[in-house]
């Protein structure tokens, strides 16, 4: 009798970490459900892995912005007739201008997708994890979140809540055999910075990071129960710089890099 696959729901599938997620938990043996807004490329993506892999691979449309796209994903999370085992919230939002210049509602966007869809999901399928004494849930944040980088932008603050929330929810879960952890990456090559019409083409190469090197990092650290990863050395050493360095120094060496503060490009989601 062959043995049931593992099933993981990742968000934000289509391209980027999230995309490098899809990857890597196929090669590892993992049924699949992806969530993502793009119907049309969401459906060729679940094709292309499923004939890659060879395994089952669902897609589920979904703007995470709204009510109902997160109904619609905590409805899948909950679905007892195949319990999910691994959740990764990849699915994020940022904005390319400052807060001075900003919507309401283009914050309280950012807001939906980047802490109360992380959080509305999590509450799904966190107590069904911790009853089975079984699963994880990886909270994909950012550096950024820990110190005060990116002038204007509301981005990092919303990130250190992610940071934070997944750290006090692995401490409350750990000792039921269930895994929180928050991923916390540098700069990735993804589409994300280009479809925000960021200019990056000054930063070093050393800088950047490679989607699916980070997506293994953060595999990797599951597995050892860290509650926080974070891909890099250089990395490492920027996030210890944040935490423990006076603030007057780490603001003083923080810069904008994301341009320009005034401009109008859209906000940026998968």
């Amino acid at each position: 009798m062959s043995s049931v696959r593992k099933l993981a729901l990742v968000t934000g599938a289509t391209s980027g970490i999230g995309a490098a997620f899809a990857r890597q938990l196929a090669k590892r043996g993992y049924d699949l459900i992806v969530v993502a807004r793009d119907a049309p490329r969401l459906a060729a993506s679940a094709k292309d892995l499923s004939a890659t892999h060879g395994n089952s691979v669902d897609p589920l449309p979904a703007d995470l912005a709204t009510e109902a796209g997160m109904d619609a994903v905590a409805a899948r999370l909950t679905d007892p007739a195949r319990p999910v085992d691994l959740l990764v919230n990849n699915a994020g939002l940022s904005l390319n201008k400052s807060f001075l210049r900003t919507a309401i509602g283009e914050e309280e966007q950012l807001l939906a997708v980047n802490v109360r869809a992380v959080m509305r999901l999590a509450h799904a399928v966190i107590p069904l994890m911790v009853e089975r004494r079984s699963g994880a849930v990886i909270n994909v944040s950012s550096v950024s979140g820990f110190g005060a980088v990116m002038p204007g932008s509301t981005y990092p603050a919303s990130k250190a809540w992610v940071t934070n929330f997944s750290e006090s929810l692995n401490l409350a879960v750990k000792q039921s055999g269930v895994r929180v952890q928050a991923l916390c990456p540098g700069y990735t090559r993804t589409e994300f910075h280009q479809r925000q019409g960021i200019d990056t083409t000054k930063m070093p190469n050393w800088m950047w990071l490679d989607a699916d090197s980070v997506a293994r990092h953060s595999l990797r650290d599951l597995a050892k129960g860290k509650a926080v990863s974070v891909p890099a050395l250089r990395y490492k050493v920027a996030v210890f710089a944040m935490r423990h360095l006076p603030k007057g120094i780490t603001q003083k060496a923080s810069r904008d890099t994301r341009g320009r503060i005034g401009r109008t490009a859209e906000g940026e989601r998968v």
